[in-house]
């Protein structure tokens, strides 16, 4: 696949990116490279091989997944400009 310099200018407009009439021949170009290099990734024969996270063996830390109320009620509501009952106080904007 190859993009030609209309195709460059309609991407653009798309984007909505200003590029001059001088710059779309050096845009085409470089969809081009980036074209070129995907086609390449796709010629890789990838079957079998497990997605890794890194390229070092490793396992990714994990926490026990419980719902909780954070034990901080407190601390978070003397924050609160008006607090009232356990919860923030918040002017009426609906009627």
């Amino acid at each position: 696949m190859s993009i030609d310099q209309s195709t460059a200018a309609k991407v653009a407009k798309l984007a909505r990116i200003k590029v001059d009439e001088e710059a779309l021949p050096a845009l085409a170009a470089e969809f081009n490279t980036i074209l070129g290099f995907i086609e390449q990734l796709n010629e890789v024969d990838v079957e079998g091989v497990e997605p890794m996270v890194s390229v070092t063996p490793m396992r990714l830390k994990r926490r026990a997944d419980g719902v909780t109320d954070g034990n901080q009620q407190a601390k978070v509501l003397s924050n609160a400009p008006d607090a009232r009952e356990g919860f923030f106080a918040v002017p009426k904007v609906v009627e």
